[in-house]
């Protein structure tokens, strides 16, 4: 994670306030389930498991966070998801409480496992290896608590450059801008339930109330309150939260967007297709297809684009939160989808990557024109070519046309971004394809589909094709719009 220089140092009191020993005393406990040295190591399961860390801190001492995320090391599919707002910490702290946190979630996946911890602190990937001396007190308090969260024996630990480690970025820095927790455990039904001391059914992903947590973040954690601890930020004590707070719980958990069905061909990758904002060809009802890399967007739809990426922010954290966080960004090449992708990535701290097969679909002769002007001289076509599969514009796309294309992208993405989200910044008729192609529609029916500027649809795609060659998908939402954020 990129944080105030000198991050690298064995620095500072483990929190600005004092109170490292409340986190460190809740993280020692762990959740249950999670291994412990003095319980003895586990029999091996023969599992092997990847854990990402990061952790940074806005100031250091700073608002800071931790992000983990643990995969499958055959698969790259993510398993489990935790991040934690810290309070005023310092950027070790929030390296090292990372490496505590994924080796938490790794334990309540499979004690059994043999683990590779990656972070991109060399300071914590040397420490924790044993080739570089803990100097201060507190580091070492916080290493001992990630060698009892899981069998030493069975982890090691790889330094890897910054740029590889995105997804444990986005989360940590997720929750340093919600100032809460993320906990989604991928591995096991969402209904799952933890045990919850005096509070038996709460379940697991139920956010602790404020009167549990604490008091307002700015004001760091106090060693009289019992904050969402770093083992398991979402325990909440029976005896200090009222009847009332239970059902607020309950009632505001993070829900699914609906019981998946088994699937064929591994696991699916989230896409959150962003349609650009407008362009001065949209704003005088102007067609605009892939012709050409413009128009560009216009004043309105650069501040649509700023919109759209604070909601692309907040998917995985406070919306559609069973989706895991985006850690990725792909955009059309024209000129309107590149822009709005970059406005999306500088939120989310990556890169954009350019894929021709989700270019807007080719009008050829239509381009530039309005449909009262393509029907002057072509009548009729342009209803044909919205309701029928196999109708081209002189010199352009139909919809299967399109279709076969998007489709081909859609399974790439999905086989190169198994598990994850990614966001893909594209165009009304890519959007379209991708909804019914998903969804089984006709492509004479895509054109009822309404996709405004800079909304947000959301759906799954497998990396297989089913026995007949169709792209498998389900879908979540269709045409959010981002004025929601406003």
């Amino acid at each position: 994670m990129t944080t105030t220089p000198g991050d690298e140092g064995d620095q500072g009191a483990l929190f600005s306030h004092g109170q490292g020993d409340v986190f460190a005393r809740g993280a020692s406990a762990g959740p249950p389930g999670a291994s412990g040295a003095s319980a003895g190591p586990p029999a091996p399961s023969g599992r092997r498991l990847v854990v990402e860390t990061d952790g940074g801190s806005r100031g250091n001492p700073g608002h800071a966070g931790y992000g983990a995320v643990v995969r499958e090391a055959g698969t790259g599919r993510v398993l489990a998801e935790w991040a934690g707002y810290l309070g005023i910490a310092t950027n070790n702290v929030a390296e090292y409480m990372a490496v505590v946190n994924g080796l938490l979630a790794s334990a309540e996946l499979d004690p059994g496992a043999t683990v590779e911890v990656r972070a991109d602190s060399k300071l914590v990937v040397e420490q924790m290896s044993g080739r570089w001396k803990i100097k201060h007190a507190d580091l070492r308090a916080l290493a001992e608590q990630a060698r009892a969260a899981f069998d030493p024996a069975r982890v090691r630990y790889t330094w890897v450059p910054r740029e590889q480690n995105t997804a444990a970025d986005a989360l940590a820095n997720a929750v340093m801008d919600s100032h809460g927790q993320i906990r989604r455990n991928h591995d096991r039904p969402t209904a799952a339930l933890r045990a919850v001391p005096g509070e038996v059914g709460v379940p697991w992903d139920v956010p602790a109330p404020a009167s549990v947590r604490g008091p307002a973040h700015d004001a760091g954690p106090t060693a009289d309150d019992a904050p969402a601890t770093a083992a398991g930020a979402q325990v909440v004590a029976g005896n200090a939260q009222t009847t009332e707070e239970v059902v607020a719980a309950r009632t505001n958990a993070p829900r699914m967007s609906g019981t998946p069905l088994p699937r064929m061909g591994g696991e699916p990758a989230t896409v959150v297709l962003v349609r650009h904002g407008v362009t001065e060809l949209t704003e005088t009802g102007r067609y605009s297809g892939g012709d050409t890399p413009g128009p560009a967007l216009s004043v309105q739809g650069r501040a649509q684009a700023e919109r759209a990426a604070i909601l692309v922010g907040r998917v995985g954290v406070d919306v559609w939160t069973d989706v895991p966080v985006p850690t990725a960004v792909v955009a059309s090449p024209m000129v309107r989808t590149q822009e709005t992708g970059a406005a999306v990535a500088r939120s989310l701290g990556l890169p954009v990557v350019s894929d021709d097969r989700f270019a807007e679909c080719r009008f050829g002769q239509w381009d530039g024109l309005t449909v009262p002007e393509i029907e002057a001289g072509w009548p009729g076509q342009v209803l044909d070519w919205a309701t029928t599969a196999d109708v081209r514009p002189p010199g352009g796309e139909s919809l299967r046309d399109v279709g076969a294309r998007v489709a081909r992208g859609l399974r790439a993405v999905a086989a190169r971004h198994q598990g994850a989200t990614v966001v893909l910044a594209a165009h009304t008729v890519v959007i379209r394809a991708a909804v019914g192609l998903v969804g089984r529609l006709a492509p004479g029916h895509w054109s009822a589909v309404r996709i405004p500027p800079a909304s947000l649809t959301i759906v799954r795609v497998w990396p297989r094709p089913d026995v007949d060659g169709r792209l498998v998908g389900d879908l979540t939402v269709v045409g959010c719009p981002s004025e929601l954020v406003a």
